[in-house]
């Protein structure tokens, strides 16, 4: 049985057919910024949190549009389920993030071309079919 992991994450587009991804530390899989909704915070609480300490980047929740709620295995952890509040924000295009916390690497990427990359399942199934769909 796979236990559920609640998080908040981030859809970011530059409005010019790329969208922002994220890499951990000691990683190779890339996933949207984001992170676990902790006890007493809302979802969007928990992906302005997370994004400041990620990106150095606060959301206002003007800018943050709910598009729903997603399940796919998680990508670092074995036998776990990331169950994401998923989020859509609109970047200034070429916009350059502090990459801070567990991040190792954040890149803008057009839509077209991320399936290249080593993508997390959330990312590859849900989030890039959305990416397509409102951006692209």
């Amino acid at each position: 049985m796979s236990r559920r992991i609640r998080i908040a994450a981030a859809l970011i587009d530059d409005g010019q057919g790329h969208i922002l991804i994220v890499r951990k530390g000691g990683t190779s899989i890339f996933m949207q910024a984001g992170g676990k909704i902790e006890p007493g915070e809302t979802p969007f609480e928990a992906l302005a949190r997370e994004l400041t300490e990620e990106l150095g980047f606060t959301p206002s929740r003007a800018e943050a549009r709910f598009l729903g709620t997603f399940t796919a295995d998680a990508a670092n952890e074995p036998d776990h389920l990331v169950e994401a509040r998923l989020f859509h924000i609109r970047s200034a295009p070429g916009r350059a993030f502090r990459i801070a916390a567990e991040l190792e690497e954040a890149i803008w990427v057009p839509i077209e071309s991320a399936e290249e990359l080593k993508l997390a399942p959330l990312l590859r199934d849900h989030v890039l079919p959305l990416a397509r769909t409102l951006i692209g």
